[in-house]
C-alpha cells in the first residue's frame, strides 16, 4: 500500500496513523463592495488568524477564492487537535463573539461546511 508523505500544510489522513490535525472549514458568500474588506480580516494575517495565533495550538488559516463564482470563499482553520480548538473557543468566547459580529456587514451568507479530523 502508497501512502502519501504527510504534509502539516496539506494533512491527509494515513492509515493506522490517527488523526494529525483538525481542521475547520466554512463558506463565505461577499458583495463585491465588501471583497478588500473580507479578504483582509479573513485572509492568514487578517483580524481571525490574529484571535487564533493567540492559541500556541493553532496552526493557520487558508482563503480560498472561487475561481468561477464571483464572491464565493472558503476559509480553511487548522488546529493541532479538536481539543485545541475548543479549548481556545472556550477561553476566547467573548473575543471571538466580538470579531464576528463585526465582521458580520462583509458577508451576504456564512455557512460552515464542516469540521474534519485528518
Amino acid at each position: 500500500m502508497h501512502f502519501r508523505h504527510f504534509d502539516p500544510c496539506c494533512a491527509t489522513i494515513m492509515a493506522g496513523l490517527g488523526p494529525h490535525m483538525f481542521v475547520v472549514v466554512w463558506q463565505f458568500e461577499i458583495s463585491e463592495e465588501q471583497v478588500a474588506a473580507f479578504e483582509a480580516a479573513y485572509s492568514h494575517e487578517g483580524a481571525w488568524a490574529q484571535l487564533f495565533r493567540s492559541s500556541s495550538e493553532y496552526r493557520g488559516t487558508e482563503l480560498l477564492r472561487d475561481a468561477y463564482i464571483p464572491g464565493v470563499y472558503l476559509t480553511i482553520d487548522r488546529w493541532a487537535s479538536e481539543e485545541a480548538f475548543r479549548a481556545f473557543r472556550k477561553d476566547h468566547d467573548a473575543d471571538y463573539e466580538v470579531l464576528d459580529r463585526a465582521c458580520d456587514a462583509l458577508t451576504s451568507r456564512e455557512t460552515r461546511i464542516g469540521a474534519y479530523t485528518v
